[in-house]
C-alpha cells in the first residue's frame, strides 16, 4: 500500500480492494498515481480524494488557484516539463517562502528539486491535477508579447553554436528551459496559435527578416528578429522538421509534432531558397480538433439537402474544388462522418492526414518511396472498399483510376483546384478523362471558399441605400459591417465560415458535358436549374448578420 492509498482507506473514500486495484493497474503507466486512478474510475470525487491528502500530510487544501497568486519570477525559473511531469507549480512569496501549488503532496523528492530550481525554501498547497494543468495553460496563454521579450533579451547571437538546437520528438513550446534561439522559435509558433493562425511565414530580405500569421486567411505582420538570427532561426526550425540542414539550395517539405498543454499539434514545414536566404512557410494542423457535422459546415438548407442526397449514392464521384486553404477536406471529413457506418468499408489517401475518423482506415501519402496518390488508389481497391477518399486529385492518372474505381461500384470523393464547379468538367478533359466518361462518372461538384465571420462583440449595424440594396439583391436594407475591438485584433471578424456553389449532375448537364459544353455553358444551365453561385450564397449570410459585403466583395469580386 502507498502512503496515499492508506490515508484515503482511512477516510472511508476507497476500500481495501479497490486500492489494490489501482496499485497494480499503475505500475502500467509512467506518469499517473494510484490516487489519479482512483478519481479516473470514479471511486472517489476528486476534491474529496485531494482534501483528504491535504490533512493527512498537514497541507492546507484550496479549489482553485487565482491568477494574483501566480508570479512569473518564479515560474520561469522552473522547466514546464518538470511543473507538468509532478504536477505542481511555483506561486507567490509569503513570509519568505514560495507557496507551490502540488498535486502531489507525497512526492518529496519532486519537492525537493523543487528547492533547488527556487533556491528557497517552499509550502505546498494540496490541490487537484485538473486546477495545476488549467493553471500552467492559463498562465502562459497569458503572457502577452512574449516574442519581443525574447527578441529584446537576446541581443547579437552571432557565432552561436546549432548544437543547442538539437531536435526533441515532440517539442513542448511552454518549456521555458530551452536555448534562446528555442525559445524564439517556440515563442513565433505559440503566439501564432494563440491568435488562432492557419500559417505562419518566416521571409529573409536584404537588412532583415520578415514575420507574418495568416488569420481568418489574411497575413498580419508579427514581431520582427534581428537580420543576425536568420541562419540559426532556420536552422533550428529545420532541424525539428527533419530536414537537411546542410540543404540551402533546393526546397524541402518537412513536419513537426509539438504541444500545448494538453492540445497536441502538427506542423507542415516548407522552405524555398531565394535570394537573400531560405524562405519558410509553417502550416499549422490541430490534431485534436473534432470534425464538424454537415449542419456545423453552415449550408444552405436547399444545399444541404442536395448535398446529403449526393454523398449516399451508391458509386460515382464526389468532387470539392477551390483554392488551397478554402476547406475542401473539411467538407469531405464531414461527408465521410455522415456515411461511416459498421456497413461500410472506408479508406481515405491523404496527404497529411489532418483529423483522424473513428473506424476509417486512413492511408498516409508517401511519394518519396513510390506511395502516391495513384499507387495508393490502385492498391486500395484491392481491399475491397465501398468508399474511398483521395485526398486531392493532382494529375490524369489519378483522375483516370478514380473514374475507372466508380464505373466499377465505388463511391469516390475528392478535392481540385478550379474556380467555381462548371470549370470542374473543363479541368478533368485537360487531364485527358473523356467527356462521356465525365457525365457518366460525376454525381456532383462542390466549389466553395471561406469568408470571414463578423465579430459578434463589436459587429455594427448599417442601412443600404435602395440602389445597393438592389443592387445587391438582398432581401433587407439592414445588414452589419465590421467595426473593431480588443476580442477581434481590431479586425472585426472572428472565425471563419464556408460559402458554396454546388452543381449536382442532372440528365441536362450529362447530355451538354457528352457533348462538349462549354464551362459558360454548363453554367447557364445549371443556374436555370436553381444553382445558387458562391456570390449568392455568401449574400445571403450578409442578410443574416454572419459576413460583411466587403468581404464578400474580397472573397468572390465585385
Amino acid at each position: 500500500m502507498t502512503a496515499a492509498t492508506k490515508c484515503l482507506i482511512a477516510a472511508g473514500l476507497i476500500s481495501q480492494e479497490q486500492a489494490t486495484e489501482v496499485i497494480e493497474e499503475a505500475k502500467a503507466f509512467e506518469d499517473k498515481l494510484p490516487e489519479e486512478l482512483i478519481v479516473e474510475k470514479e471511486y472517489a470525487e476528486s476534491e474529496e480524494v485531494y482534501k483528504a491528502l491535504a490533512t493527512e500530510i498537514g497541507y492546507e487544501y484550496r479549489t482553485t488557484v487565482e491568477e494574483s497568486e501566480l508570479d512569473g519570477e518564479y515560474i520561469n525559473l522552473v522547466p514546464i516539463a518538470f511543473c507538468r511531469s509532478h504536477r505542481l507549480l511555483p506561486l507567490k512569496e509569503k513570509d519568505e517562502e514560495i507557496e507551490v501549488a502540488v498535486a502531489r503532496p507525497f512526492d518529496f523528492s519532486a519537492l525537493d528539486d523543487l528547492k533547488l530550481f527556487l533556491k528557497k525554501e517552499i509550502l505546498p498547497v494540496v490541490v487537484t491535477p485538473q486546477t495545476v494543468s488549467k493553471t500552467i495553460e492559463l498562465w502562459f496563454a497569458g503572457q502577452k508579447d512574449m516574442t519581443e521579450k525574447f527578441i529584446a533579451n537576446m541581443g547579437n547571437s552571432k557565432g552561436r553554436s546549432t548544437s543547442e538546437l538539437k531536435k526533441n520528438s515532440v517539442e513542448d513550446l511552454l518549456d521555458m528551459s530551452q536555448a534562446p534561439v528555442i525559445k524564439l522559435v517556440n515563442s513565433f509558433i505559440y503566439q501564432a496559435i494563440k491568435a488562432r493562425a492557419s500559417d505562419i511565414h518566416i521571409e529573409p530580405y536584404e537588412d532583415r527578416i520578415k514575420v507574418r500569421y495568416r488569420i481568418d486567411g489574411v497575413l498580419f505582420d508579427a514581431p520582427t528578429p534581428p537580420k543576425d538570427l536568420q541562419s540559426l532561426i532556420i536552422s533550428r526550425l529545420k532541424i525539428q522538421a527533419q530536414m537537411d540542414i546542410a540543404e540551402n539550395r533546393l526546397p524541402q517539405d518537412g513536419s513537426m509534432a509539438i504541444t500545448i498543454g494538453s492540445k497536441r499539434l502538427d506542423i507542415r514545414v516548407s522552405t524555398l531558397p531565394t535570394k537573400y536566404g531560405e524562405r519558410i512557410v509553417m502550416r499549422i494542423l490541430e490534431k485534436s480538433h473534432s470534425v464538424f457535422t454537415l449542419d456545423e459546415l453552415g449550408f444552405a438548407p436547399k444545399i444541404q439537402k442536395q448535398f446529403e442526397k449526393i454523398i449516399t449514392s451508391p458509386h460515382g464521384i464526389f468532387l470539392v474544388t477551390g483554392p488551397t486553404g478554402s476547406g475542401k477536406s473539411t467538407t469531405l471529413y464531414s461527408s465521410l462522418l455522415t456515411i461511416n457506418s459498421s456497413e461500410s468499408n472506408i479508406i481515405t489517401l491523404e496527404d497529411p492526414i489532418e483529423n483522424e475518423i473513428f473506424d476509417i482506415s486512413q492511408v498516409q501519402v508517401k511519394p518519396g518511396i513510390g506511395l502516391t496518390f495513384a499507387t495508393g488508389l490502385r492498391h486500395i481497391l484491392r481491399q475491397d472498399p465501398d468508399v474511398i477518399m483521395v485526398g486531392e486529385i493532382r494529375d490524369g492518372e489519378t483522375a483516370a483510376i478514380a473514374v475507372q474505381s466508380a464505373l466499377t461500384g465505388h463511391l469516390v470523393f475528392s478535392t481540385l483546384h478550379t474556380n467555381d464547379s462548371a470549370s470542374t468538367v473543363t479541368r478533368l478533359a485537360d487531364m485527358g478523362i473523356e467527356n462521356y466518361l465525365v457525365s457518366s462518372t460525376i454525381i456532383g461538384i462542390l466549389a466553395q471558399r471561406l469568408v470571414r465571420q463578423l465579430c459578434t462583440h463589436c459587429k455594427k449595424e448599417v442601412t443600404l441605400s435602395d440602389t445597393d440594396m438592389n443592387q445587391y439583391n438582398l432581401k433587407s436594407p439592414d445588414i452589419f459591417r465590421e467595426h473593431g475591438c480588443n476580442i477581434c485584433r481590431d479586425t472585426g471578424f472572428t472565425g471563419r465560415m464556408g460559402i458554396f456553389e454546388l452543381m449536382p449532375i442532372s440528365t441536362a448537364i450529362q447530355e451538354a458535358i457528352t457533348s462538349g459544353a462549354t464551362t459558360r455553358e454548363l453554367k447557364l444551365i445549371s443556374l436555370k436549374e436553381g444553382m445558387l453561385t458562391l456570390r449568392d450564397d455568401a449574400l445571403d449570410k450578409v442578410g443574416k448578420g454572419l459576413t460583411s459585403l466587403g468581404e464578400v466583395n474580397r472573397v468572390t469580386g465585385e
